[in-house]
């Protein structure tokens, strides 16, 4: 029986959008991975205070985001625990799930630049590999912390994703949304019905 390739993509989802869809599955298909589980953060180290729906909300949101894809999956590994959440404890726990896996972070290059300031990034890097999405304008390699982090570039993969060359984001959503502008065609048809339905970032 062949190793599992996992990959692990973390955040808000605050909405999910189509950028992290896009991301998800040029991911799974370079790499050939096996599923991707998005982790939907709980307790934020970081963005907690500008986390601007509930969790019950953000998690709905994914769910219809990923409806359809079966090779996408929700994990409540950062829900069902106490904060605060770090990327280093995440994948140690998928890890002990799913201890024959090979496991890739998925991660935006902002994330590989600032990857020296993440609490124990050595025992992130120890535990998988690094999925590092690339777009063309981003001045970003695999051995940019081999100082800070030796071997580091050993256990980087890239994922070039022309298609977001044009960053998107959830805040680039919501801001289109408080300004009274369409979001269609940034977002998956359910989850704006969604967010429609139940007044969010007004």
């Amino acid at each position: 029986m062949s190793q599992a390739r996992i990959g692990i993509l973390g955040g808000s989802f605050d909405p999910p959008q189509l950028g992290h869809l896009i991301l998800a599955e040029y991911s799974r298909e370079i790499l050939r991975l096996d599923c991707i589980v998005f982790v939907p953060v709980g307790d934020h180290p970081v963005k907690q205070a500008t986390l601007r729906s509930p969790l019950h909300h953000r998690l709905a949101m994914l769910e219809l985001a990923i409806a359809g894809n079966r090779h996408f999956r929700i994990s409540r590994v950062d829900i069902d625990r106490a904060g605060p959440h770090y990327s280093a404890d995440t994948v140690k726990i998928v890890r002990a799930q799913q201890p024959e896996a090979q496991l890739y972070f998925v991660m935006g290059g902002d994330n590989l630049r600032d990857l020296p300031t993440w609490e124990r990034p050595q025992d992130l890097v120890r535990c998988c590999r690094l999925a590092v999405m690339r777009r063309a304008d981003e001045d970003i390699a695999p051995d940019m912390h081999d100082d800070a982090l030796p071997g580091l570039s050993k256990k980087v993969d890239m994922i070039d994703v022309p298609l977001l060359s044009v960053w998107l984001s959830s805040t680039h959503v919501v801001n289109r949304l408080r300004a009274g502008h369409s979001v269609r065609y940034l977002v998956p048809d359910a989850v704006l019905d969604y967010i429609r339905a139940h007044d969010l970032y007004r």
